[in-house]
């Protein structure tokens, strides 16, 4: 595939990158339905399923890429990509949505799971720093960070449940999941998981190959690639989702979708990546990450102010994000 890619014309390259964006989210897709038509007929809840199989189905583009990458010795795309996802959730999917209408916070998102995910981006610095490369003691570190998040959050929502304490939003979120997921035959729920997984290994395939062609092709580096073109090709779904929900002003979860985007970034995609293969950390890996946690901090004090992000600090986010390319460009 990658000897194919990079022999191609340029204008082929670029419809194999669209290819690839497309096998991605469609094989996600696929892969979440049968999973979650799956875990229905073996009765499992639906709260669990969608803070798992669902959530997860939003990483699974980043994780390809990521893994990929890392396999292929393209290690700059493969952190790169999970840090430039994380920062366009952030300014451009968040600041985007607070356009349309004000971002309401979440009190737990505020206490627990946004600093957790400045936690997560400051493990990764550090760790990253340390021998400048995330090896397979560093990759299973964060997988057993992620376990640990995972059963926090499925003990957290039960004893919600048990207590009767979720307000509307989680219920309405809960009926959201059971409406959504169909009972699939079993046979095709197999189809669609085998499918989607084919998918998504290709996809990643033709992602992480077309973007080291044009970065060969311009001179640019992987790193630039990963950050700006795959980063944001990877972040599609989250984005177009989140702007159909606000233009029908239900985005109250926006912001508390990307935090915990954010953290299965981190925590799935490099925790993956670095346990099957070491992944080489740059300088402005390390630079990166640092942008992320500044801007990170940025927006929590945006949202602890007042509780809300409203349409200046949306405008006032997607500056930031403006800048930060110029910077990475010119750099």
């Amino acid at each position: 595939m990658e000897n194919f890619i990079n022999n191609a014309p340029f204008a082929l390259v670029l419809v194999c990158l669209v290819i690839g964006f497309v096998l991605l989210i469609k094989g996600a897709d696929f892969f979440v339905e049968g999973s979650s038509s799956a875990a229905k007929r073996l009765h499992v809840p639906s709260i669990i399923i969608g803070l798992t199989i669902v959530a997860m189905g939003t990483s699974l583009p980043e994780t390809a890429v990521s893994v990929s990458a890392s396999l292929t010795g393209n290690n700059e795309l493969a952190v790169s990509n999970v840090i430039g996802s994380n920062i366009f959730n952030l300014m451009v999917v968040c600041g985007a949505c607070a356009l349309f209408a004000p971002l309401t916070i979440e009190k737990d998102t505020l206490k627990k799971e946004f600093p957790l995910s400045i936690f997560c981006a400051a493990l990764l610095m550090v760790l990253g720093y340390i021998g400048m490369i995330l090896g397979h003691v560093d990759g299973f570190i964060f997988l057993i960070l992620f376990v640990c998040y995972l059963l926090w959050m499925i003990n957290s929502a039960k004893k919600a449940r048990a207590a009767h304490q979720e307000d509307k939003l989680m219920q309405e979120e809960g009926e959201f999941v059971d409406e959504e997921i169909k009972i699939l035959p079993m046979w095709k729920c197999v189809i669609f998981i085998v499918g989607g997984m084919i998918a998504i290994k290709f996809g990643g395939d033709f992602v992480v190959d077309s973007a080291s062609a044009i970065a060969l092709a311009f001179g640019f580096s992987q790193t630039l690639i990963g950050l700006t073109i795959v980063a944001m090709g990877t972040s599609l779904p989250e984005l177009m989702t989140s702007i159909v929900a606000a233009r029908k002003n239900e985005v109250d979860m926006a912001l508390g979708n990307v935090i915990g985007s954010n953290i299965f970034n981190i925590l799935l995609v490099l925790g993956v990546a670095g346990a099957i293969s070491p992944v080489v950390f740059l300088m402005d890996n390390i630079i990166d990450t640092v942008v992320l946690i500044v801007m990170s901090l940025v927006v929590l004090v945006f949202a602890w102010t007042s509780k809300v992000i409203n349409r200046k600090e949306g405008i006032a986010m997607l500056c930031m994000y403006a800048v930060y390319m110029v910077y990475i460009c010119i750099r």
